[in-house]
């Protein structure tokens, strides 16, 4: 059995602070040291278990400038088998769905494949909802929240993942995508050989032009379905200060206190 997974992986800020670009909604990343996704590295560490148990090909996908190649070299020297890169001005300012939409493209112009893997979420938008996109717009099965990967055969798996009412043991037809937890696998930690020859590897750059949909406005700000109306910094609270009273006093100071922070609404 060959296995032809893919794994999407992202690079987020280090940091979890940053300034906000308030014109366009969204996050200056120019001067935040950037790392990869921590829950896409359980993808691609279980990307690689699945390779070495069952035997296949792992290629790595992500959608950024080009700059990311970065996390790509390093997605080789954990193992990788192929990394591509979609970059280009048009995928810039890309909310979840178009994120999703353009990553289909790129896997589906670069498949096909049995298996997606994707993070749980990333670090930086906290969404949730790229996996699941992907799916819809491939029109393949998938499951959230994977939390183990049992039997795999050359047609399906059977998972274990996490529900609101504790876990759920399912079986899946390939070609399909799941979202892993952190629980499934630990990420290894690629020696200094590997990194030392994972750095004379290109990773693939895909654009536009190579997709099968290469319509621009489907991509990017334009293709997103979602607006950032408005964006401001957290006011600071007010230093606290601790009061004396009893009884009816202390009531109607809470009530007066209540009032001014809802602006009268509290009556």
């Amino acid at each position: 059995m060959m296995l032809q997974i893919a794994v999407c992986m992202k690079q987020v800020p280090a940091l979890n602070e940053g300034k906000m670009d308030e014109g366009m909604g969204t996050l200056i990343r120019k001067d935040i040291p950037p790392v990869i996704n921590v829950y896409d590295l359980t993808a691609l560490e279980t990307a690689l278990r699945l390779k070495e148990e069952y035997g296949g090909k792992v290629t790595v996908f992500s959608m950024g400038p080009e700059s990311a190649e970065s996390l790509l070299r390093e997605a080789f020297a954990m193992g990788a088998d192929r990394s591509v890169l979609l970059t280009g001005p048009e995928f810039a300012g890309a909310d979840a769905v178009a994120t999703a939409y353009a990553l289909s493209q790129a896997i589906t112009a670069r498949g096909p494949f049995d298996l997606i893997l994707c993070g749980r979420q990333t670090t930086d938008g906290d969404t949730a909802q790229v996996g699941g996109a992907i799916a819809q717009f491939m029109e393949i099965p998938s499951i959230y929240w994977v939390s183990r990967i049992h039997a795999v055969t050359p047609a399906s798996c059977t998972v274990t993942a996490l529900t609101a009412k504790g876990h759920a043991s399912c079986r899946i037809d390939f070609p399909c995508l799941l979202t892993v937890e952190r629980e499934l696998a630990v990420p290894r930690i690629p020696g200094l050989g590997a990194k030392i020859a994972a750095k004379k590897r290109q990773p693939e750059i895909l654009t536009l032009q190579e997709l099968p949909d290469r319509d621009s406005s489907h991509y990017g700000r334009p293709g997103s379905g979602t607006r950032v109306i408005k964006i401001f910094s957290p006011r600071e609270p007010a230093p606290a200060a601790a009061v004396s009273m009893k009884g009816k006093e202390a009531a109607a100071y809470i009530l007066e206190w209540l009032d001014e922070q809802t602006e009268g609404g509290i009556r």
